[in-house]
């Protein structure tokens, strides 16, 4: 598990693609062209997509946390679930759109089925959930994929208060019985209970374009 560590020291050392990176023509011939009109630097275009991933998850996190407290307030926990199960997956995918980035909340103790890790994930899952259990601070992250052509920035989310935890904390003592059911018959495979504040809860997770970033500058 140690060998995770790699992936959450500073986002600098992730700015150079290396020598042993294939990126796809098209891009490479519009990012180049990008970079000598503009003489923008690899640690530049990372740094402005470390600025946008922060902007772009803070915007949609809080989209999310609104909306479920507005339903809190006005049907209780079991609005909340109802909200999760209905609108959040909407806001995300709006959110998705306007920027042109893939958005994705994923977790190794996910809710929803559709928000397991996917391969790229797993590692920097990892990563967080060893810094998590060792008392070292998990940062934002920024790692090139697909070639080169994708940059994907990750974030931890962290179990913050005791509001989370009347849908995801001890079934025992933290969720009233009939969130409880309604749990069980929304998402049968359910693994997001048990935690307390301070935990990790997952990550965000978003596939931004390399070419969008240069045209940012």
């Amino acid at each position: 598990m140690k060998n995770f560590l790699y992936f959450l020291i500073p986002a600098v050392l992730f700015l150079a693609c290396g020598p042993q990176e294939r990126i796809s023509k098209s891009v490479f011939d519009e990012v180049n062209k990008g970079m000598e009109a503009k003489k923008l630097s690899e640690a530049q275009i990372t740094q402005e997509a470390m600025i946008w991933g922060d902007s772009i998850s803070n915007e949609a996190q809080q989209q999310l946390m609104a909306n479920l407290h507005k339903a809190v307030n006005e049907q209780g926990a079991t609005g909340a679930l109802n909200f999760c199960n209905v609108n959040a997956a909407p806001i995300i995918k709006k959110l998705s759109e306007k920027y042109g980035v893939i958005i994705r909340r994923t977790s190794s103790r996910a809710r929803n089925q559709e928000n397991l890790p996917i391969k790229e994930e797993f590692p920097i899952l990892d990563a967080y959930q060893y810094n998590a259990e060792n008392g070292i601070e998990n940062k934002p992250n920024i790692q090139t994929i697909e070639g080169g052509d994708v940059l994907l920035y990750t974030k931890a989310i962290v179990i913050s208060t005791e509001f989370c935890l009347s849908c995801h904390g001890d079934p025992q003592k933290d969720i009233e019985t009939g969130v409880l059911s309604k749990i069980d018959s929304i998402y049968p495979r359910d693994l997001a209970r048990g935690f307390e504040v301070g935990d990790l809860r997952g990550m965000w997770s978003l596939k931004i374009p390399k070419k969008d970033v240069v045209l940012r500058f």
